[in-house]
């Protein structure tokens, strides 16, 4: 087993909301709600789920661009949930995140250069050193140098997303936190920019957290897999184990909604009724119940399940799944 890189136990991040009535009572929005797992050096773990489910929010209390509610983060084995700014600024050389849209992550105003270039002042990489970190990351994600004196309203969003991935490996990092990499680009384009970080993944032993809301994306790229529902873990398991044995209810209805790989295969749409709890009011029992079709009255809506290990390596937090398992022994 690979050494532990971030390693996040009961991780909580809860935003107060204050009633838009005077005397309104404060209410609070559970975004991420205990939620723990380990990445190991040179994996990638993938995080999935419908919009509003917390898989951004926990991606941004991992690297500390939020602040955490409660929990800890170990990152090389130090806890760095604590660390004031000052203190994060080491870490964030090693840490370093490429966000869905292209576009809106460079400044409009600069070229490609002098958005790298900003970085080496930042963290006191001197010019020359820049610039040969800069062409060999211009080779590195397959882009010609001369890109690097445009400004970002000249490229399209593959090329500037290949940027994007160059500028986050300027400073050497350990870690990349991808929120949505490809969901702004094209088809063919995301394959290409997958395609690309798995040859940097190999070629440069990097260790990376991939949120997607797309299956079809992490299935073939994340080597485990976290399923987030309202804040919550659900299921977790390897890329493999998960989709050859879906346990979750939650997470068949997802995988059910995947596209086509051929016209001609046959699938079986589930289709989730029912309401969905609020996230400021998710009020007791399994967060997914008013959804599920396997909900157990008096059960599943009173009690809430935990995350338990079910085959090895592949947990589930399902009343459902576990009273299964125990009839088969």
């Amino acid at each position: 087993m690979a050494e532990e890189l971030v390693k996040v136990e009961h991780l909580k991040k809860y935003f107060d909301v204050r009633s838009s009535s005077l005397f309104g009572k404060k209410k609070v929005v559970k975004a991420v709600d205990d939620v723990s797992f380990t990445i190991h050096k040179g994996e990638i773990l993938g995080v999935v789920g419908e919009s509003g489910c917390g898989k951004s929010t926990l991606g941004r209390c991992v690297l500390r661009l939020l602040d955490v509610t409660d929990g800890n983060i170990f990152f090389n084995g130090k806890d760095i949930s604590k660390l004031r700014e000052k203190e994060l600024k080491s870490y964030r050389e090693k840490m370093q995140m490429v966000f869905q849209n292209p576009y809106s992550s460079f400044n409009p105003t600069m070229t490609i250069r002098q958005s790298f270039y900003e970085i080496g002042k930042v963290f006191k990489i001197g010019t020359e050193e820049t610039e040969k970190r800069c062409k060999q990351l211009m080779e590195n994600v397959r882009l010609p140098e001369d890109l690097m004196n445009r400004h970002p309203n000249e490229l399209s969003g593959g090329q500037l997303q290949r940027l994007a991935i160059a500028r986050a490996l300027l400073l050497n990092p350990d870690f990349i936190m991808a929120d949505e990499a490809v969901s702004a680009l094209d088809v063919s384009v995301q394959a290409q920019i997958l395609n690309l970080l798995l040859d940097l993944r190999t070629s440069l032993g990097l260790t990376m957290m991939f949120i997607s809301h797309e299956l079809t994306v992490v299935e073939h790229v994340c080597d485990e897999i976290l399923v987030m529902y309202l804040g919550t873990v659900v299921e977790k398991a390897s890329g493999e184990e998960l989709f050859q044995n879906i346990l979750h209810p939650y997470t068949q209805a997802l995988i059910s909604a995947k596209p086509k790989e051929h016209p001609a295969m046959e699938t079986h749409r589930i289709m989730l009724e029912g309401e969905a709890k609020s996230a400021m009011d998710a009020g007791g029992g399994c967060k997914f119940a008013p959804r599920c079709r396997f909900c157990q009255k008096g059960k599943c809506d009173v009690e809430m399940p935990p995350l338990k290990e079910i085959t090895p390596g592949h947990f589930v937090a399902c009343h459902k799944v576990e009273g299964e398992m125990k009839k088969n022994g």
